[in-house]
């Protein structure tokens, strides 16, 4: 007996006088045909009946309603002959390939397109998927400003089961509004609107960096009362009202002009403020005098909702993690004063259920949970969710790291790791061309996260017509998953300095080994012990040495030129770091200090004591006025004790790109006469830097930067200098990389400036 079933689009139930005839057949055989997207086990899984089976027509008619659910087939065709079951699946077609036409040039932006439109090589094709593409498309165009957009698909055959599809935009015109009212507004001017508002008036010269370009944003009409709205309320009109914009738009010349209507109302003054709030979880005595909100002053919105996310983070920290924090404004209309009312809701007592990590193919899990200050068990910490965050963030492992809570009952919550892996391994060879250093080949092979266990190995070589170094090093930040890290480094380093009269050459061959432990959060504390042999070589111009030589011994004897020098160092030096902020390469927020005193004496021929501290301050003005720019403060300073024997290898330096920029490395001081002058003892830098975002998708950004240092002998201020200039950074598959292009601003007859640096394997 031969059963043919076929069935297209739709599932064809049997029928009752084929009933009979399939139940009475036993299945001899299976045979799938033509299908490509299931696998054998799951079509087999799907189908639920097997070799030896009674053909069972309920079960057939389930296994068909369940392969259609799949998505994949457009039609399925069912044979039977005499027990012999043949499945023939026609495929619906894939998508091969996606051509974005008209719309970006750069691929990386093609392909951050494709992402949000949810398409990608290898997607089933439905009509319905590729107009909900179209309507985001053109969707994004209105919100870029383009009126009247076009997008065209076109969907070319390749094969049966593959297709391309193409979308043809043509963006349509582009709205530039040259004109924004603001009425009714008294108090405010249009400056204090145009850095809230995503659409605002065309600035003179628009095409400069931080002119406003006039460009409409129509999907922001809406949010820009709103953000008005909202600054109203921060300057304490807690009575304005901001009505959606009215856009008058002339086709004729692609313009518009932006009619806000505002009702402004008084200034209001905060009267009180009470928080209602269990004391024997958080007294509200210890929280009233962290409030922002401040009694007597003029009311702030920006102020109260950091004061409400503060009290939610001291109630979380005592394990709260659901509380509410509700806030209520008692207006005094006729005096203009505010009351404010805060009643914390606190929930249950919370408990970690369990850590989940996600999207670690390489890093081993316990290497993230150690950095997760949240355990299964522990009570819930706001503090400790937001600072494992940070943490993740700089280990430098993860290109990005979140952390959500998924509330698993009243009392239980889990916490989801999400990463994404950076590259932690590199092979790199490259180079450049610096005023001092001249040609710089450098060269390495490191990785930050071996085998993903947290290990950091790296090799390293670094050669230029002035100097070159070469490193061996092995750091463990979590010594067996403790507190305690450890590093061991072997370096051979050799330096030339060129002054007028001679050169000088330092070649430096030793190692260190250090051990540290983290003492609370975010500081460390250890030592290091470092042994070197170095050796000092001077070779004095012919000239300047013939004349010198003709000199009396009297002036020889006041006047002594460098002589070369063998001698050990042999020094440990305690340390102390902090280090909260956000990022490894490009941190935003937070601080990194550090200080150490150096003691070399321990065996050896240097005796010294090596004062070193520094601080470095990050602040983003994204919360500020809603611009990713990022301050950055540093300041470093280091004090050189006499302790016996003092080498001039171990003098202080200033200049050159970690120092003072606009100024070559090791140009103070400056010694050109060729005489011997006792060690520079006292150095002190200063920076600051604005930087802003360039390519970010590429990681790219640029800045301004002022640099000030002063270095002496017995004092700060012998020398005191200055340099500005601007930056290029990118962090490059070979590490932080720095282009600096500087100015120096006071130089004097004789220094060594320098217009350009390259900076490469170091941050700010």
């Amino acid at each position: 007996m031969k059963l043919r079933i076929v069935v297209k689009n739709k599932v064809v139930l049997l029928s009752l006088a084929c009933a009979a005839a399939l139940s009475a057949n036993t299945i001899k055989s299976i045979e799938f045909n033509d299908v490509n997207k299931l696998s054998p086990q799951i079509l087999n899984e799907t189908l639920n009946m097997n070799v030896g089976d009674k053909l069972d027509e309920n079960k057939l008619n389930d296994a068909m309603v369940n392969f259609y659910k799949q998505g994949y087939f457009e039609d399925i065709q069912v044979i039977n002959n005499n027990g012999n079951l043949k499945f023939i699946f026609k495929e619906k077609p894939s998508i091969a390939s996606i051509d974005i036409k008209g719309y970006k040039s750069r691929s990386e932006d093609i392909d951050t397109l494709k992402t949000v439109l949810k398409l990608k090589k290898g997607s089933m094709y439905t009509p319905a998927r590729i107009k909900e593409a179209k309507e985001k498309l053109l969707t994004m165009l209105e919100s870029e400003g383009f009126i009247n957009s076009v997008v065209e698909t076109e969907v070319e055959k390749i094969n049966e089961q593959s297709l391309k599809v193409t979308f043809n935009v043509n963006k349509g015109d582009e709205i530039v509004i040259n004109k924004a009212n603001y009425h009714g507004s008294k108090k405010l001017e249009q400056d204090d609107f145009d850095h809230i508002t995503a659409n605002k008036e065309k600035e003179f010269a628009s095409w400069w960096f931080g002119q406003n370009d006039g460009e409409v944003k129509i999907d922001q009409l809406k949010y820009d009362a709103r953000r008005i709205n909202d600054l109203y309320f921060e300057k304490g009109y807690l009575d304005a009202q901001v009505k959606e914009p009215f856009l008058d738009i002339d086709f004729a010349s692609n313009q518009a002009k932006l009619d806000f209507f505002i009702t402004e109302g008084e200034k209001y003054t905060t009267n009180d403020i009470k928080i209602y709030l269990d004391s024997s979880i958080v007294d509200p005595a210890i929280i009233y005098p962290e409030l922002k909100l401040i009694v007597g002053n003029t009311f702030n919105i920006k102020k109260l909702r950091q004061d409400q996310e503060y009290i939610k983070t001291q109630v979380a920290n005592k394990g709260y993690a659901f509380a509410d924090v509700r806030f209520d404004l008692k207006k005094d209309e006729a005096n203009s004063k505010v009351d404010i009312v805060y009643n914390v809701i606190p929930g249950k007592k919370v408990y970690i259920n369990d850590v989940k990590v996600s999207g670690n193919a390489r890093t081993l899990d316990r290497v993230i949970r150690r950095d997760v200050y949240l355990a299964p068990g522990d009570l819930y910490n706001l503090t400790d969710f937001k600072d494992s965050t940070n943490k993740l963030k700089r280990s430098r492992f993860f290109e990005d790291v979140i952390i959500e809570e998924k509330r698993v009952s009243d009392d239980k919550l889990d916490i989801i790791v999400k990463v994404t892996e950076a590259a932690t391994g590199s092979i790199m060879l490259g180079g450049g061309y610096g005023s001092y250093d001249k040609l710089m080949v450098n060269g390495s092979i490191s990785d930050a996260n071996v085998f993903g266990s947290g290990l950091a190995l790296g090799l390293s070589a670094d050669v230029s017509a002035r100097s070159n170094r070469f490193e061996l090093s092995l750091k463990n930040p979590a010594i067996n998953d403790s507190k305690y890290n450890g590093e061991v480094e072997i370096h051979n380093s050799q330096a030339e300095i060129n002054r007028s009269n001679y050169d000088s050459d330092i070649d430096t061959k030793g190692f260190s080994v250090a051990l540290g432990r983290e003492i609370f959060r975010d500081l460390y504390a250890g030592a290091r012990y470092r042994l070197d042999f170095v050796t000092e070589n001077y070779d004095y111009d012919s000239t300047f040495t013939q004349n010198y030589n003709n000199q009396s011994v009297a002036f020889k004897e006041k006047n002594k030129l460098y002589e070369n020098n063998d001698y050990i160092s042999s020094s440990i030096t305690p340390y102390l770091n902090f280090d909260n902020t956000d990022d490894f390469y490009f941190p935003r927020e937070g601080i990194k200090l550090g200080t150490s005193l150096e003691y070399a004496g321990v065996g050896g021929d240097s005796k010294y004591l090596k004062s070193s501290s520094y601080a470095k301050y990050f602040y983003s003005l994204e919360d500020l006025a809603e611009l990713d720019w990022v301050l950055r403060l540093k300041t470093q300073m280091k004090i050189l004790v006499d302790n016996g024997q003092i080498n001039q290898g171990d003098s202080l330096y200033l200049g050159g790109a970690r120092t003072l920029r606009g100024y070559k490395s090791y140009a103070f001081p400056t010694n050109n006469d060729g005489e011997k002058s006792d060690p520079y003892k006292n150095m002190w830098a200063n920076s600051v830097e604005m930087s802003f975002p360039l390519i970010p998708a590429a990681k790219m950004r640029w800045g301004l930067f002022y640099d000030y240092g002063m270095i002496g002998q017995d004092s700060f201020s012998d020398i005191q200098r200055s340099g500005t200039g601007a930056l290029l950074e990118w962090i490059s598959p070979m590490g932080p990389l720095q282009l600096i292009f500087s100015k120096a601003l006071n130089a004097e007859a004789g220094d060594d400036t320098s217009s350009f640096e390259f900076s490469l394997g170091s941050s700010f």
